[in-house]
C-alpha cells in the first residue's frame, strides 16, 4: 500500500538518520507504490527541520537553517505525491492530526502513515505503522491496473487542481468560461468549425439524431459489436438499429455490407470507431452520399486517432466522442462532445442540448438537459495540455505490444492497424480461440484483463423485437467469444507491459 510520511519520518530522512526509515520508503517505491507528503503539514516540516539543523552538531543560524530546511524538504518531495489539506481539516500544527483526517478520505487499506510517534500509533492503529513493522511485512508488487487513472492524476495533479480551483473561485458551475475554451480547443484540434460539449457520450448520439430529424419509423445502420449506447440511442429516438457485421481484423463495421442494408426507411449510417481506430469513413461517406444519408461517427473510443491524416470526429457529417473516465481523453465523471462543419446542424444541436432552446424562454425543439459541467470541462482542459504526449505514448505501447506478441505469443492475434490509420488503443484487444483460459492465466499472474462485448447487441433482450438471431452476424459473434483486452494506458511502463507479454507467452 501507499505510504504517508509522518513528521518524524520526514525529519529522519532529511537529517539522514534511521536507515530503517529510508529502507521502508525505498521498498515502497520499488514495489510500485506511492509515497506521500501532507501539504498542510509542510510549514511544520520546515519549522521542525530548521529547529533540528539549528541544534545539530554543526548548528546553523536561524535564517540559514530555514533556507536549508526548505531545500531539503523540496529535495525529499521529488518523486513523491502531495496529499491535499482541505478546509475542514482545521488549523495546521506540528502534530499529524490533520494528516490522519486526510488519510481517512482514501479507500480503506490503501495507505498508511509511517511514523514512530507512540501517540499516533496508539490512536490510529489502523492507519499507522513503524518503519520496522512495515519492513517486516510482506510487501507484494503493486497490482497492475487495467487503466491507471491514479498514475495519470499524479502526473497531472498540479494542472488539474489549478483548473478545478479556478472554477471553485469563479463559481460558474454550469456553462462557465471553461466550456467555451474547451469547445474552441477541441474544434481546432479536430479541424472542424464547431464543437459542442455535452453531459455524456450517450447524450451526444441522441442529440445528433434528433438534430437530423431521425425518429419513429426510421432506421439507422450500425454494428452489433459495440457498447449498448450506440443502438440504445437509436431506439430512444424511436428508430430501429439495423446491424451490419464486422471485419474480423479491425473489429469495425464491414463497409462492403453497408449498402445492402439500406432501405427506404434508412435515415443515417452510424459506424463505430472501435477500440481506438476508424473504419474506412471515406468509403462510408461515398455510400452515404449516393443515398443522400448523413453519417454519424461514434468515436467514443477513438478521439486522437487519424485516417489519412484526418482526425477522428472530423470526417463525417457529425462526429461524437465520450469523456467517460476510461476513454483516452476522459474527465472525472460523464461527458462528451459533438463535432460538425454544418452551421445549421451546429445551431440545432446546441439548442437541443439545452432544453431545445435557441434563447431563454424560446424553445423551438424538444430537447434535453445535456450540458457538460464546468468542473468536468476543467479536468479535460488540464488533460489536453498533455494530450499529444499521451497519444504518442499510446501509439508506442500499442506497436510494442504487437511486435513482441507476434514474436513471443503466436497463439495470440494482435489487433490489425488498417492502412492509413493511426490507433489510440482505447483498448489493446487481442483475440484467441482459448480466450477464457488466457484470461485465467493472466489473473493468476496478477494481471487484469477485460472482455468487451461478450454478447452482441442483436443478442440483447431489448432488441429481440428486431428478429435477429445467433448466426446472423458470424464475425461479430466469433469476436465476442475470442476478444480479450489487455492493460493499456499512456502511463503503462515497459516493465509492466513485459509482465503481460511474459504471461501471455507462457502458454
Amino acid at each position: 500500500m501507499d505510504l504517508l510520511l509522518g513528521l518524524d519520518l520526514v525529519l529522519d530522512l532529511c537529517l539522514s538518520r534511521q536507515d530503517q526509515s529510508r529502507l521502508a520508503v525505498e521498498r515502497c517505491l520499488a514495489a510500485g507504490w506511492r509515497v506521500w507528503l501532507h501539504a498542510g503539514s509542510s510549514p511544520a516540516y520546515v519549522q521542525a527541520l530548521a529547529d533540528g539543523l539549528a541544534a545539530g552538531p554543526q548548528p546553523l543560524d536561524r535564517s540559514a537553517a530555514l533556507t536549508e530546511a526548505q531545500r531539503r524538504i523540496t529535495a525529499l518531495a521529488a518523486g513523491k505525491q502531495w496529499m491535499a489539506a482541505l478546509a475542514g481539516d482545521g488549523l495546521v500544527c506540528a502534530s499529524d492530526a490533520q494528516a490522519f483526517m486526510a488519510l481517512r478520505r482514501f479507500p480503506a487499506g490503501s495507505i498508511r502513515m509511517l511514523t514512530r510517534n507512540a501517540h499516533a500509533l496508539g490512536q490510529h492503529p489502523d492507519l499507522a505503522s513503524t518503519p520496522e513493522a512495515y519492513l517486516a511485512a510482506t510487501i507484494p508488487t503493486a497490482p497492475l491496473a487495467f487503466i491507471d487513472l491514479a498514475v495519470q492524476q499524479d502526473r497531472l495533479r498540479a494542472a488539474i487542481e489549478d483548473r478545478l480551483h479556478r472554477v471553485l473561485h469563479h463559481g460558474h458551475y454550469i456553462m462557465g468560461p471553461e466550456i467555451a475554451e474547451l469547445e474552441a480547443r477541441l474544434a481546432a484540434y479536430v479541424g472542424v468549425k464547431y464543437c459542442l460539449t455535452a453531459a455524456s457520450g450517450t447524450d451526444t448520439l441522441e442529440i445528433a439524431m434528433r438534430a437530423l430529424g431521425i425518429g419513429p419509423g426510421h432506421e439507422v445502420i450500425t454494428t452489433p459489436f459495440t457498447w449498448i449506447s450506440t443502438a440504445e440511442t437509436i431506439a430512444q429516438v424511436g428508430a430501429d438499429p439495423v446491424f451490419v457485421d464486422i471485419e474480423p481484423a479491425s473489429f469495425n463495421i464491414d463497409v462492403d455490407r453497408i449498402e445492402a442494408a439500406i432501405t427506404p426507411r434508412t435515415r443515417a449510417i452510424m459506424p463505430v470507431s472501435l477500440f481506438g481506430q476508424m473504419p474506412d469513413l471515406d468509403r462510408i461517406n461515398t455510400i452515404a452520399a449516393r443515398h443522400g444519408l448523413p453519417v454519424i461517427e461514434d468515436a467514443a473510443q477513438s478521439f486522437g486517432a487519424t485516417r489519412h491524416g484526418r482526425r477522428s470526429c472530423g470526417v463525417t457529417t457529425i462526429g461524437s466522442t465520450s469523456f467517460f473516465p476510461a476513454k483516452p481523453l476522459g474527465c472525472y465523471g460523464d461527458g462528451g462532445a459533438l463535432f460538425t462543419d454544418d452551421d445549421a446542424l451546429a445551431a440545432k444541436m446546441r439548442a437541443i442540448r439545452t432544453h431545445g432552446g435557441e434563447k431563454r424562454h424560446h424553445h423551438p425543439y424538444i430537447g434535453m438537459n445535456g450540458r457538460l459541467d464546468t468542473l468536468q470541462a476543467a479536468v479535460v482542459l488540464a488533460k489536453l495540455d498533455a494530450w499529444d504526449w499521451e497519444v504518442e505514448r499510446r501509439n508506442h505501447l500499442g506497436a510494442r505490444y504487437t511486435e513482441r506478441l507476434l514474436a513471443q505469443a503466436p497463439a495470440v492475434s494482435p489487433p490489425l492497424v488498417a492502412g492509413g490509420n493511426s490507433h489510440v488503443y482505447a483498448q489493446y484487444t487481442v483475440r484467441s480461440a482459448g480466450r477464457d483460459a488466457l484470461a485465467e492465466r493472466l489473473k493468476a499472474a496478477g494481471i487484469p484483463s477485460a472482455v468487451y462485448y461478450p454478447k452482441c447487441l442483436h443478442e440483447q433482450p431489448c432488441f429481440a423485437h428486431l428478429g435477429r438471431r445467433l448466426g446472423d452476424f458470424p464475425e461479430a459473434e466469433r469476436a465476442s467469444r475470442e476478444v480479450l483486452s489487455l492493460p493499456m494506458h499512456p502511463d503503462l511502463t515497459e516493465a509492466q507491459q513485459d509482465r503481460v507479454i511474459t504471461a501471455l507467452a507462457a502458454g
